[in-house]
């Protein structure tokens, strides 16, 4: 997991922004980014922005743009919206393997063939990706490939939650420039001058439930793609708990989801919930003071809202608790952690 993602992430973002005639600098300055993505050559550039600023510009990008699609195809949607009705489509799916196909066939309706989603499953392998995709001359994989399926492999863990363990990622372009990053984005083999860009994974993950709900996937969408960059994404995180916290979120405005409620999605009574959670190491308690405490780090880099303001999205209608639980969690106060993290992103 990293809070830190590469710069050359947001220039394709920017690049739609520009190529349509309106100016960016806005944006940039909404998430806090004071030099150009765009200008390696800028003496103020950096290699890296944090994952919140790359969300923030993403989330300005898209709102701008009316499309949502992670910057991961090549083509224009049809409707304003796709993507995020495409995550209502598939959210009430029973297992991973009906999501990814419902998916398919909602990318074979609103894209052209160069961003249809291409599934195929076998007894071994799910694969899953870009069947025709169309280069215009480009034979060096680049780092928006490999973005694009890094997106997709987390989703579909993120539906789940749990990480999938990738056996192989092909690619159609030739072996690109940095090579070990793409072997560490992805932890498995990988495969160039493939005659598809595709992800794959064991069959058994299809079974998988998806383990979200409508609540969650607002939160999710809300924040897009910040869950996704942050996310646990090594095998050893398969676990009971990483599901929970999942499903939990980090939209508390509304409340929490309960706890019967949540034993009803993983298919299992309450008692056998509470037991494996015990075998764990956690309960459903301190898995909901993690996911409060991330989303309340998360709204502390959020320079527009007050504390108070934090407090209330973290369900507190009471700042003075939120201060207390804050502080029982991090060892300080909202307060002293935000400015800390000012600090650490603006060094004098």
């Amino acid at each position: 997991m990293s809070d830190r993602v590469p710069t050359r992430f947001v220039r394709t973002l920017l690049r739609m922004v520009g190529d349509r005639g309106y100016d960016f600098s806005n944006i940039l300055e909404d998430a806090g980014v004071d030099f150009d993505p765009m200008d390696e050559g800028d003496p103020s550039y950096q290699a890296e922005l944090s994952a919140i600023q790359y969300s923030r510009i993403y989330q300005n990008v898209l709102s701008l743009m009316q499309d949502e699609t992670f910057g991961t195809t090549g083509s224009e949607l049809v409707a304003p919206g796709a993507f995020r009705m495409m995550c209502y489509c598939i959210i009430s799916c029973d297992n991973l393997g009906q999501a990814i196909q419902r998916a398919s066939e909602f990318y074979r309706t609103f894209f052209d063939e160069r961003s249809q989603l291409y599934a195929n499953f076998s007894d071994q392998y799910a694969r899953v990706g870009y069947r025709n995709l169309v280069r215009e001359g480009r034979s060096r994989v680049v780092a928006a490939d490999a973005y694009g399926l890094s997106v997709w492999h987390r989703f579909f863990g993120w539906l789940c939650g749990r990480p999938i363990e990738l056996k192989r990622v092909d690619f159609t372009g030739d072996t690109p420039e940095r090579l070990e990053k793409y072997e560490a984005l992805f932890g498995c083999p990988l495969y160039f001058n493939q005659a598809n860009d595709l992800l794959y994974f064991d069959s058994a993950c299809l079974a998988w439930p998806v383990v979200h709900t409508e609540h969650s996937l607002r939160e999710f969408l809300r924040t897009a793609p910040y869950q996704l960059l942050m996310m646990e994404n090594s095998p050893d995180g398969d676990n009971l708990s990483a599901q929970v916290k999942a499903m939990i979120g980090h939209d508390f405005s509304e409340g929490f989801p309960g706890f019967e409620t949540i034993s009803s999605a993983l298919n299992m009574s309450a008692p056998t919930l509470r037991r494996r959670l015990k075998r764990e190491g956690t309960t459903f308690q301190q898995l909901k003071d993690d996911a409060r405490c991330e989303a309340a780090k998360l709204c502390l880099d959020r320079p527009e809202l007050s504390i108070n303001e934090v407090a209330l999205q973290m369900g507190f209608t009471d700042p003075s608790a939120f201060h207390r639980s804050f502080k029982k969690w991090t060892g300080m106060t909202p307060g002293q952690f935000r400015a800390n993290r000012r600090r650490r992103q603006d060094p004098a």
